[in-house]
């Protein structure tokens, strides 16, 4: 099939893959908190960003190889983490395990993903990062930390901006569980989507597989609320320090919207900076992560790396951020999208768009190198 054509943007994964989710999926994946209203900022924000095309720089492929980290990757975004991605298509964290490892990405497995660090390590031993949370039950974090190690693993993300779970009405009003819970209401919307139907029965329903060794087989069963009970860790610069001094590799603090966070996260370790908003799903009266990032870049300087989401839905999204001062970038929804879209190639789809309009409004900008985009802004 001629994806390039037919699926030229992110944006028309997306409309892919809403007519191939079952509802409570589509509305997982889609969804902010509250009114929803920081969703919309972080596109507002986005598109905000205006830069000055300079002209007549004839004939260049731009440079986009980045090292990051300690690792040279292929491009400046990857595949950040996201809970419950094996809902939105089965085996969706191994399909974008194998795409990082081929095209020389990061992938980061949440904590809440439903398959495990230990096998995903095994498909991208070099692309594999894991993201945490920040769990109450202390054995819990020293065992999941002893696990990552045992992989191989070299980064490690904890996600810090959710102290509680959000409201997320829109996924309470479509009655989302997982496992799906099959009512009635579920069985009809998941008749209607059998593609998803058919790969989930073959594959095996989702589960949050990486916990499921913590916690008796009854109370797994309860599923989302469980993880919420789980991750009300509620964490400080304690708990921070107690994961720094158990954890050698790369530690990336995930969640940073405020700049003397920034600053306190590198006073107390942290080898990288996430500015995030996680997507609008956690607090809908924050203000969109692209208008956070000057400050915490102007601050952070050349002490550490800055990474970047919320919103980056195509390569002039990541020219933006870079423009800002990222200097790398990831993408939840839009990988995500582009496997429940299309399944196995998905992932790699996805790259060849990102990678692909990235490289064009470089051009377009006269551009050559990824810094010297972070004089344009």
């Amino acid at each position: 099939m001629d994806y390039a054509n037919k699926y030229p943007s992110i944006w028309h994964l997306a409309a892919r893959a809403r007519k191939r989710l079952p509802f409570f999926a589509a509305e997982y994946l889609d969804s902010g908190t509250g009114m929803e209203s920081l969703v919309d900022r972080n596109r507002q924000g986005l598109d905000a960003v205006q830069l000055t095309p300079r002209v007549m720089g004839g004939r260049f492929t731009p440079n986009i190889g980045t090292d990051l980290l300690g690792q040279s990757y292929s491009a400046p975004f990857g595949v950040a983490p996201v809970g419950m991605s094996g809902l939105m298509w089965p085996g969706a964290e191994h399909i974008l395990a194998r795409m990082a490892r081929d095209k020389s990405i990061p992938y980061g497995l949440s904590m809440v993903a439903n398959e495990t660090p230990e096998t995903v390590a095994e498909i991208a031993p070099n692309q594999a990062w894991m993201q945490i949370y920040c769990p109450k039950e202390p054995e819990v974090l020293d065992d999941l930390i002893a696990r990552t190690k045992a992989t191989g693993i070299k980064t490690l993300i904890v996600t810090v901006d959710v102290p509680v779970g959000s409201r997320r009405e829109r996924q309470l009003a479509a009655g989302l569980t997982v496992p799906p819970k099959m009512d009635v209401k579920t069985l009809w919307r998941v008749a209607k989507r059998p593609e998803w139907a058919l790969k989930t029965l073959s594959y095996g329903e989702p589960r949050f597989k990486t916990l499921e060794s913590y916690f008796p087989k009854n109370q797994m069963r309860e599923g989302a609320k469980l993880i919420g009970n789980i991750v009300d860790g509620r964490p400080d610069w304690d708990y921070f320090d107690r994961i720094r001094a158990a954890w050698d590799g790369n530690l990336v603090l995930k969640g940073i919207m405020h700049a003397q966070d920034a600053t306190a996260a590198l006073d107390h370790g942290a080898d990288a900076i996430w500015v995030s908003n996680h997507g609008g799903r956690q607090f809908d009266g924050a203000p969109a992560a692209i208008d956070a990032l000057p400050a915490v870049t102007k601050i952070v300087a050349s002490r550490a790396p800055v990474l970047f989401d919320s919103g980056i839905r195509g390569g002039l999204d990541i020219v933006r951020a870079l423009s800002r001062g990222a200097d790398f970038c990831f993408l939840g929804r839009g990988f995500l999208y582009a496997v429940a879209a299309l399944g196995d190639v998905g992932g790699n789809h996805a790259y060849d768009i990102l990678r692909g309009d990235l490289e064009n409004n470089m051009i377009q900008l006269g551009a050559r190198t990824l810094n010297e985009l972070k004089d344009l802004s």
